[in-house]
């Protein structure tokens, strides 16, 4: 099987990514033909700082490899060092209806952020899941690992890879994508009716995974729980206690019911101390790992070349026959 995912350089990886999608990364790269990307042509859809880009894109490589990717095994890389990317996404935007773009939740939730702060919304933003269909399909996946908010744009690959094959004969694989049960979704610490997110303007919202141990202590400790006592599972009722048995749940290793029976007669109190003890001994060494990778820039720009070429080589051949496909020229 073939797997790809991806994260973009734009900050902080917070633990909602890394148990919705990374943490399953190195599990799968054993088993499976694995393609992991820096989407760095995503992150510029929105602002971003051009003169520290290539640090956040050295600091993601870091976090790909503290997690345990492998480039022996994975083929690891930088997005727009493979210009079959961006040539893929406008083959593939003359097929795409435009109402199929307009309704995407994330693009609507990002419009009206753009909006709020008084600037246009630019046609890049429009065509990210474009974009995202190209980075798949590109690749022949098969299978494709997200978080529950990015569900939606595996679903518009598949329906752009369906429509195509139909149009102009089967070229695609129509990818799955890969979505845990529980924890899909962690949610903020200051607002579990929201999904944690590193755009939050409150920063105690999220534990980021190179936090040290005196922040992720603060950020468990002020974390919104409920006016009752009980710890148990109900995400409608309890969804601040819900949440923090969620992020237990999948450090340790625990079921929720064997989580909520582990916590039975005690108080919230115990919960978030034993819940920061628990994501300090897990988050450390990943921490630490990223900080000695992040001082090794030419082992991170080898790693990169090396999965570039990789990459080159399949995304080449797959143009070769997108592009026959199409009627188009192929010099």
């Amino acid at each position: 099987m073939r797997v790809f995912s991806c994260a973009q350089p734009s900050g902080k990886i917070h633990i909602g990514n890394y148990l919705a999608a990374i943490k399953i990364w190195s599990e799968l790269q054993d088993k499976n033909e694995c393609i992991f990307s820096i989407v760095d042509l995503h992150a510029i859809t929105v602002e971003y700082d051009a003169e520290n880009f290539e640090k956040k894109i050295n600091q993601l490589l870091a976090v790909y490899l503290a997690i345990g990717l492998d480039p022996e095994k994975a083929i690891i890389f930088l997005q727009s060092e493979i210009k079959e990317h961006s040539e893929l996404t406008w083959l593939l935007s003359t097929i795409t209806p435009l109402n199929e773009l307009q309704r995407m939740t994330q693009f609507k939730d990002k419009s009206a952020k753009v909006k709020n702060k008084g600037t246009s919304i630019n046609a890049g933003l429009l065509n990210y899941p474009i974009l995202m269909a190209a980075d798949i399909l590109l690749y022949q996946t098969d299978i494709v690992p997200v978080g529950q908010d990015q569900i939606q744009h595996v679903e518009f690959t598949r329906t752009i890879a369906r429509k195509f094959n139909k149009k102009f004969g089967q070229t695609f694989r129509v990818p799955e994508a890969k979505v845990l049960k529980i924890g899909a979704k962690i949610m903020s610490l200051t607002d579990p009716t929201k999904k944690m997110s590193k755009s939050d303007e409150n920063q105690e919202s999220c534990i980021y995974i190179t936090d040290s141990e005196k922040d992720i202590k603060r950020k468990i400790s002020r974390s919104v729980t409920d006016s009752g006592k009980k710890i148990e599972y109900n995400a409608k009722k309890k969804p601040g206690i819900s949440n923090l048995l969620t992020i237990y749940s999948l450090f340790s290793g625990k079921t929720i019911k064997e989580t909520e029976k582990h916590f039975a007669g005690k108080n919230y109190k115990q919960l978030k101390e034993e819940l920061s003890d628990l994501l300090i001994e897990k988050l450390s060494p990943i921490g630490k790992k990223i900080k000695e990778l992040e001082g090794r820039d030419l082992y991170l720009k080898e790693v990169l070349e090396i999965g570039r070429k990789k990459a080159q080589k399949i995304a080449k051949s797959s143009m070769e026959i997108i592009k026959r496909k199409m009627g188009l020229s192929i010099n």
